[in-house]
């Protein structure tokens, strides 16, 4: 037996939306968990609304979440011929026919079924020309469409991984065009003719493309061509239920990428939308745990809802976790766009870099608040939180201890996280007071801040001289605001 082939299919009309991400991943998840073939093929036949630029940015994309495709991108632009051939096959047949009614014609007839209150069928006006008719139609520079004679009456029946058994009223479909004018094929004609002669086996695809296939189908059993395996994945909805869309917040794997969300992180997330490992409690899992549990028997039926503090939580997660180097290849941008560094860093400056960042992951959830909860480390021109300072610097003496601390600490021959708490506990001892009293104001005084990484991890590194010296900058602050 052949090892199994999939495909995407992009349109390039736009950004790598989420739920195409997901068809994506859902088909390379497939692939990899099977010994399977992944193949990316570009959609591009709508040549009014493509772009080159979205074929760039939809590559890009997929390569940042590490889907790399067997086979491809092939692109549909580039086999107009296939269609053409294929469509003369039909139509040697009589299994398609010419079409010459005009846009208006046609118009008129939906106004008419509009008002009767019934939905527009192309009523078969050019099945049955006869060939004098259609020679002379083409002789005088007609240009017709190409339709597929489908039956008038019975069902297709579509077989669905996901959904089981779907029927269609056959009297509901119509004679479907399968050729333009302009000699392009339809998107039904050329989906279903690339996934024939690329041999896909399996098409997985979003639950909005379950009403194309029967019309696919049927295109394919005139051609008598063996059909694929169809698995329609459940639609992506906000959590509104509503369709998901920019008002939402970010929907393209761009967005994501650029408000700081890692690739594996985004790719745990999206999988677990319409589809669980079954009975597993474990929610953070790697592309290769996911290709072995990956099948489509544990999609559902049901729509999934898109939760961003669910992505972001599991961000976090990635981030605390990642390799050091790793995660500062991926975070270098976001400092940059503050301006805390500037590439390239010299050997000191990628050293310090390392420091901050080990100590203040574990709070960040994106990148770009990572970036942005390190400024204290790279600035000394910050505020002081006021509701700190009206609660810790207003205390009586808070600056003469805030000079003793910063005394003591610059007598320090060695100076790290472990003997800075030391001496500042030897401090408190000495002059009765709790820890409490110093910590606080000693954070606010380094960082301008209530909240962060531990107090004394800070101060190493920042180091002895930079700790001292904010010390005695608040200490001379609160003298004079106070």
């Amino acid at each position: 037996m052949s090892a199994p082939r999939v495909r995407f299919a992009p349109s390039p009309t736009g950004e790598l939306h989420i739920g195409g991400a997901r068809t994506a991943l859902f088909n390379y998840l497939f692939a990899r968990g099977t010994g399977g073939v992944f193949v990316l093929r570009i959609d591009d036949t709508d040549l009014e609304r493509s772009r080159d630029q979205y074929i760039d940015k939809l590559v890009a994309s997929m390569k940042w979440l590490g889907l790399d495709w067997d086979e491809g991108p092939y692109s549909q632009s580039q086999r107009l011929e296939i269609y053409r051939e294929e469509a003369e096959i039909l139509i040697s047949g009589k299994l398609a026919y010419h079409c010459f009614c005009t846009t208006e014609e046609l118009e008129s007839g939906r106004e008419a079924a509009k008002k009767e209150g019934r939905t527009f069928l192309y009523p078969g006006t050019c099945r049955n020309l006869s060939p004098e008719k259609r020679e002379k139609l083409l002789a005088e520079g007609q240009k017709p469409v190409v339709r597929l004679l489908t039956p008038d009456n019975g069902q297709t029946v579509v077989s669905d991984m996901v959904r089981g058994e779907v029927s269609f009223e056959n009297s509901g479909l119509d004679d479907f065009i399968i050729m333009k004018s302009n000699g392009l094929p339809t998107y039904n004609f050329a989906s279903i003719i690339d996934d024939l002669k690329m041999e896909i086996t399996h098409v997985i695809r979003a639950e909005e493309h379950l009403s194309n296939t029967p019309r696919q189908q049927l295109c394919a059993m005139a051609l008598g061509y063996k059909l694929p395996i169809f698995a329609h994945v459940p639609m992506i909805l906000a959590p509104d239920r509503s369709k998901l869309s920019k008002r939402h917040g970010a929907t393209s794997v761009e967005e994501f990428k650029d408000g700081g969300y890692l690739p594996e992180a985004l790719i745990n997330y999206i999988v677990l939308l319409g589809w669980s490992p079954g009975g597993e409690e474990e929610e953070i899992m790697s592309m290769d745990e996911l290709a072995a549990k990956f099948s489509l028997d544990k999609v559902t039926k049901t729509a999934a809802i898109y939760d961003v503090t669910k992505l972001t939580w599991m961000n976090g997660n990635y981030i605390r976790d990642y390799p050091i180097d790793q995660l500062i290849s991926e975070a270098l941008p976001f400092y940059e766009n503050i301006e805390l560094v500037t590439r390239p860093l010299e050997d000191n400056e990628q050293a310090y870099l390392e420091k901050v960042v080990e100590t203040v992951r574990e709070r960040a959830k994106t990148l770009a608040e990572l970036a942005q909860v390190s400024t204290y480390f790279y600035r000394d021109d910050y505020d002081y939180d006021q509701k700190g300072a009206a609660k810790h610097f207003q205390k009586e003496g808070v600056a003469d201890l805030l000079r003793q601390a910063a005394g003591s600490l610059l007598k320090l021959s060695l100076f790290n996280a472990e003997a800075a708490e030391e001496k500042f506990n030897n401090l408190c001892e000495e002059l009765d007071i709790s820890k409490g009293r110093l910590i606080a104001p000693t954070r606010l005084a380094l960082t301008g801040r209530m909240d962060g990484p531990g107090l004394f991890a800070i101060m190493e590194v920042l180091g002895r001289e930079k700790t001292a010296a904010r010390l005695f900058r608040a200490a001379e602050f609160i003298e004079t605001e106070f």
